[in-house]
């Protein structure tokens, strides 16, 4: 669901969550919700599935399962188990099921953790995403409500899934392997984790439906500062400028635009184009990493010497609440 909608629903419903535990709930805008266990130790956890965005179907596991694990990863945490969430139709044959899990599982597996079960249902079209719970010492939690002026803001992915989906489905692209976006979103945002600790950054979060500046704007409003993007330094893939200007945009860009347009402040020589791809839904999108500045030359070495090459300082956290600013 697109955030305006979403946000009009959950408004309307009373929760009960209140206990001192729940470090990361209801109340916040986070990746994934945080509960501390014990003295040491924190529990996250979170859930993610959607419908195919490529024909492949052990592809299309592989790019669920990885999306659903970056929330974990953006909270500071290490994934642990996982349990599959499937919808399938009577129609299609078993052996499609048997490709999405598989990709899943494989995917998993590469994070170093376990499916340990999960549950399926019939349904008009395929579904598939992942429950899962991951693990972080006292002191490692990370959230999107902590970014501090004068921050550096590095991402760490590409952007243009979505509009890459899209070309796809028209046929305009490829959708395999061999599609540099598709390769992207099967990769899993771990190699960041250790760094991220090591430097003690002060927020992330990871860059997926509501787009780079639906999120971007979710850690300004959570800190309480302001963001300014610099247009010049965003990681693009090849080919997302000429496709955003056919207009192979999905429709998920204009909901997160119709939802922060009152919110985000445009340099009057940004394209329209540039615009669209800043609003695009990703899937599987790179970690917003909000690092001191003194650190944030030793963040991209980092990133880069563990194979991270899209890591890019893209903006800054300013002392302006409540103002995101593209230039």
């Amino acid at each position: 669901m697109g955030p305006e909608a979403l946000s009009q629903v959950l408004r309307q419903i009373d929760f009960i969550a209140e206990d001192d535990n729940l470090l990361v709930g209801l109340d916040k805008s986070d990746d994934a919700i945080a509960y501390q266990l014990n003295d040491q130790q924190i529990i996250v956890q979170s859930v993610d599935f959607f419908t195919p965005i490529v024909d492949d179907p052990y592809l299309f596991g592989q790019i669920a399962a990885a999306n659903a694990l970056s929330d974990i990863y953006a909270m500071g945490a290490k994934p642990i188990l996982a349990m599959n969430i499937v919808g399938f139709p009577s129609c299609l044959d078993d052996g499609i099921l048997r490709d999405i899990l598989q990709g899943g599982a494989d995917k998993v597996a590469e994070a170093g953790a376990i499916i340990a079960g999960g549950h399926t249902i019939q349904d008009d079209e395929p579904k598939y995403g992942l429950s899962v719970t991951g693990v972080a010492d006292k002191g490692q939690l990370l959230t999107n409500s902590n970014a501090q002026v004068g921050d550096k803001l590095i991402l760490t992915k590409a952007l243009g899934m979505g509009i890459m989906s899209t070309a796809i489905k028209g046929g305009l692209a490829i959708g395999g392997i061999d599609n540099p976006v598709i390769k992207s979103m099967t990769t899993l945002n771990n190699k960041a984790l250790e760094p991220m600790q090591k430097l003690k950054v002060n927020a992330c979060t990871d860059i997926t439906g509501f787009g780079l500046l639906g999120h971007v704007w979710e850690l300004a409003a959570g800190s309480k500062v302001g963001i300014e993007i610099s247009s010049a330094e965003l990681p693009i893939f090849e080919g997302i400028v000429d496709y955003a200007e056919m207009g192979l945009v999905p429709e998920g860009a204009y909901s997160n635009r119709q939802y922060l347009k009152d919110k985000i402040k445009f340099d009057a020589n940004i394209k329209k184009s540039l615009i669209d791809i800043l609003f695009d839904p990703q899937t599987s999108g790179g970690l917003l990493i909000s690092v001191p500045a003194d650190k944030a030359a030793d963040l991209l070495i980092e990133l880069y010497t563990l194979g991270v090459d899209k890591a890019t300082v893209i903006g800054e956290v300013i002392d302006e609440e409540g103002i995101i600013r593209v230039r």
